[in-house]
C-alpha cells in the first residue's frame, strides 16, 4: 500500500519546529495575509524564509496558503507575494481563487497550485477542470464520503493529486464557507477571523419580553445547536490510501505547539502501519485523546457525523509541563519550562518516536546545579533525570483538566 503524505499544520515557527521534528511530510502555513487563520501567529516575510530553510534541511515540504477572496485592494500586493514565494523555492500555495491562481502561473511559475477546500470541490468535473486550469492537487471538501472519493479518484487523470482533511475541527458550514460570524461580530471567516459564533449556546426571546430568554433545543433538551464534532481519522489511514487519497491534512494552524507536536506524531505513526500492513498500536491511537478537542467523528467518510449539541467546551485533560532541550546518554536533560510542577509529581515524557512513559520527579536543579523542590518561573532553563535518552523538543505533560466550565 502507498503511503500517504502527512501535512501537518504550522502557525508559528514554535509549532513549525514541533511539527516536522514529530514527524510531518509536509507543512502547510501563512504569511502575514492571504491566509484563512489570521490569529495564528503566521509568517513574516524574514521568518518565512527560515522556515524554508528549516524544512529543506529535513526535507520537508512547505505548502503556503493564499486562500482568501482577495478584495480590489489586495490583489496589487499579490504579485509581489508571490514573486516572494518563487523566490524562497516554496513547493506549493493553497488558494481558492481562479484570480489568485491565474497570478500564481504568472509570478510564481516552478510553485504547484494547491486548490483549498474553500474552493469546495464535491465532484470529479470541478477536479478536472481546476486541473485543466493549472492545478496540481485539489483539496477536496471535509463533506465527502469515502465512496464520492474513490469515484473522483477514477475520473480524474492520476497525475492530479488528491488531499483530504483527516484530523481537526469541523465548521456547520460547507466546507467552511460561513456568513454567520460576519454578520454577528464583523469578523469574516472567509477572511481568517471566524469568531465561531456556531459553538453559542442561543435562545429565543420576544421582543416584548426583553430578559426572557427561551432556550432552542436539540436532542435530549441540549442547546448547543450548531456545534460540531471534531474530525479524526486515525484508525482509517488504509481506508483513505486505498480510496486514491494522496495527502491527509491535520487542521490546527491556530492551535498550541503541544497540539502539533502529539497529533503529527500519532498520524506519523498511524501512516506507517497503514504502509506496512500492520495494525496501529494502540498507544499511538491514544495520544489524539491528550490533545485539546472536541468529541470526535469520522467526519462524513462514512456518513453524517452527528453533533455534540450538551455544550461546545474542549476536552483538555492533559497540560504540557516543561520542554526537553539536550540529553544526553544517562537521561540528563535540560528543559524549559510551561507550566510549574515539583518534586514528587506525577508525570509523564513524549517525544518524536519516543512511546510514552510515565515518571515521578524525583529531583530538579537550576542551570547552575542547585537543587530546587520546584520550578514555577515560565521559560526558566533548569536540569532534571529523565529515565530515558530523549531527543530535543520531547515533552513533558502531566494529567490536569483544564476543560473551562
Amino acid at each position: 500500500m502507498k503511503s500517504l503524505e502527512l501535512l501537518a499544520p504550522a502557525g508559528d515557527m514554535e509549532r513549525l519546529e514541533m511539527a516536522v521534528a514529530y514527524g510531518a511530510d509536509a507543512v502547510y502555513l501563512a504569511g502575514n495575509t492571504f491566509g484563512m487563520r489570521a490569529f495564528a501567529g503566521n509568517f513574516s516575510p524574514e521568518e518565512l524564509k527560515r522556515a524554508v530553510a528549516l524544512c529543506r534541511a529535513r526535507e520537508v515540504r512547505v505548502h503556503v496558503t493564499c486562500n482568501t477572496m482577495p478584495r480590489n485592494g489586495e490583489v496589487c500586493r499579490l504579485p509581489e507575494w508571490l514573486e516572494y514565494l518563487e523566490e524562497l523555492g516554496v513547493d506549493a500555495v493553497i488558494l481558492a481563487d481562479v484570480g489568485v491562481l491565474a497570478l500564481t502561473k504568472r509570478y510564481a511559475p516552478h510553485v504547484q497550485v494547491h486548490i483549498s477546500t474553500q474552493a469546495s470541490v464535491v465532484n470529479y468535473q470541478s477536479a478536472r477542470a481546476w486541473h485543466e486550469l493549472g492545478a496540481g492537487r485539489v483539496i477536496l471538501a471535509r463533506e465527502m464520503s469515502l465512496e464520492e472519493i474513490r469515484e473522483i479518484r477514477a475520473r480524474t487523470p492520476p497525475e492530479l493529486e488528491l488531499e483530504v482533511f483527516a484530523h481537526g475541527a469541523m465548521c456547520v458550514s460547507y466546507s467552511g464557507r460561513c456568513l454567520l460570524s460576519n454578520y454577528m461580530t464583523g469578523r469574516d471567516s472567509n477572511r481568517g477571523s471566524c469568531a465561531q459564533p456556531c459553538r453559542y449556546q442561543y435562545a429565543l426571546m420576544e421582543e416584548k419580553r426583553p430578559g426572557e430568554y427561551f432556550p432552542v433545543y436539540e436532542e435530549n433538551g441540549e442547546t448547543y445547536i450548531m456545534n460540531s464534532r471534531d474530525m479524526c481519522m486515525i484508525d482509517h489511514m488504509g481506508e483513505l490510501a486505498e480510496a486514491g487519497v494522496d495527502s491527509v491534512k491535520l487542521e490546527g494552524r491556530a492551535k498550541s505547539a503541544y497540539y502539533a507536536a502529539v497529533v503529527t506524531g500519532a498520524y506519523r505513526h498511524a501512516i506507517d502501519a497503514a504502509a506496512a500492513g500492520v495494525p496501529l498500536d494502540p498507544v499511538w491511537r491514544d495520544e489524539v485523546e491528550h490533545i485539546s478537542h472536541r468529541h470526535y467523528s469520522t467526519g462524513f467518510f462514512y456518513g453524517q457525523p452527528g453533533q455534540f449539541t450538551e455544550n461546545a467546551r474542549y476536552v483538555r485533560d492533559w497540560q504540557i509541563v516543561a520542554k526537553v532541550q539536550s540529553c544526553d546518554g544517562e537521561g540528563n536533560a535540560v528543559l524549559t519550562l510551561n507550566n510549574k510542577f515539583r518534586v514528587g509529581d506525577a508525570l509523564e515524557l513524549v517525544g518524536p518516536d519516543v512511546r510514552p512513559q510515565a515518571l515521578t520527579v524525583e529531583g530538579l536543579w537550576d542551570g547552575e546545579g542547585l537543587p530546587l523542590e520546584e520550578v514555577r518561573t515560565p521559560q526558566m532553563v533548569f536540569r532534571m533525570r529523565l529515565p530515558r535518552q530523549v531527543p530535543p523538543l520531547s515533552l513533558l505533560r502531566r494529567k490536569a483538566d483544564l476543560s473551562p466550565v
